[in-house]
């Protein structure tokens, strides 16, 4: 393999960790604001969704939200973690 390409993979594992690290960031500061938004119940975020829409359905939407961004980011650690195998195993194979 070329170093190129062996760089090229590298850089793609950097920059998976580096997304992952912002989308659970992401996810955890949704979570908190949602969590506040259950305790304080203000009456705008009803009227945003629409007044006939109840707190037991915002709270199953956004329980819903989150777990398949969770979902998705399994995903992405998965193959960010292929990655920098395979990255670490190019490595090996250039410099031999």
């Amino acid at each position: 393999m070329t170093r190129t390409f062996t760089q090229r993979v590298r850089t793609a594992a950097t920059a998976g960790w580096w997304a992952i690290l912002i989308a659970v960031l992401w996810v955890s500061f949704a979570w908190l604001g949602n969590l506040a938004i259950q305790h304080f119940r203000p009456e705008w975020i009803r009227v945003l969704w629409g007044r006939e829409v109840t707190w037991a359905q915002i709270n199953w939407i956004m329980l819903m939200f989150v777990a398949v961004i969770k979902v998705i980011l399994f995903t992405v650690v998965i193959v960010t973690i292929w990655l920098t195998i395979w990255g670490r195993q190019l490595g090996k194979l250039g410099d031999s």
